[in-house]
């Protein structure tokens, strides 16, 4: 008879920049989650928990307790908490996601908190994440974007990212949807060099 193999796992570990430790999501972090995606400007271009369905507490419950974790046991890929090292207080969200180990590609998301935005915190986030699964053997990491989330679009240029070309009409939103924006990561892109910050620290399982 034969056995299925699960899907290898990403270790669970805790990284660090100058300015952020990324972690994983807590139950302290529920309502600042909860107020982060009840944001307008969020709800625009991410539209959590589904495409017309209203975001609740127990929404960003669900998300720290149950969604978030099982992104990493079910191996698809590991999702961080992105906080402010001045202050401690959760600052956003960033995640690699549907991860294909046989090719290993995986998909980097992300978003910051209102009282994070426009210090350059999610490019910091995604510099040290993307960075990280090169490190881990990844071959390509992608990250996808609105093309109308102009923000969005810039920190992947910022990161490092090359923008390859848009997926037409792939992203349903709360109202109609949305041409994306299709950017990837390569080693070669890395070794090139770029004036980015080095690989972060890795300061825990």
């Amino acid at each position: 008879m034969a056995t299925v193999q699960s899907a290898p796992i990403m270790p669970a570990v805790i990284l660090e920049t100058e300015r952020l430790r990324l972690r994983s999501l807590l139950e302290h972090d529920i309502d600042d989650v909860y107020t982060s995606c009840v944001d307008p400007e969020l709800q625009r271009w991410i539209p959590l928990p589904a495409p017309g369905l209203p975001y609740t507490r127990e929404s960003a419950e669900h998300f720290c307790l149950n969604v978030a974790p099982a992104i990493r046991t079910g191996g698809d890929g590991q999702h961080w908490a992105v906080v402010d090292k001045a202050t401690g207080r959760f600052t956003g969200s960033v995640a690699l996601l549907r991860t294909q180990w046989a090719a290993m590609v995986t998909e980097i998301g992300y978003w910051i908190s209102p009282w994070g935005r426009g210090r350059g915190l999610a490019t910091e986030a995604v510099v040290a994440v993307s960075r990280w699964a090169l490190g881990q053997g990844f071959q390509r990491v992608e990250l996808k974007a609105a093309t109308g989330n102009t923000g969005s679009c810039r920190v992947a240029e910022a990161a490092g990212f090359v923008r390859e070309g848009t997926d037409r009409n792939a992203m349903p939103l709360h109202e109609g949807r949305s041409d994306l924006a299709s950017f990837g990561l390569v080693p070669g892109d890395v070794v090139r060099g770029t004036g980015l910050p080095p690989v972060p620290d890795q300061v825990g399982p």
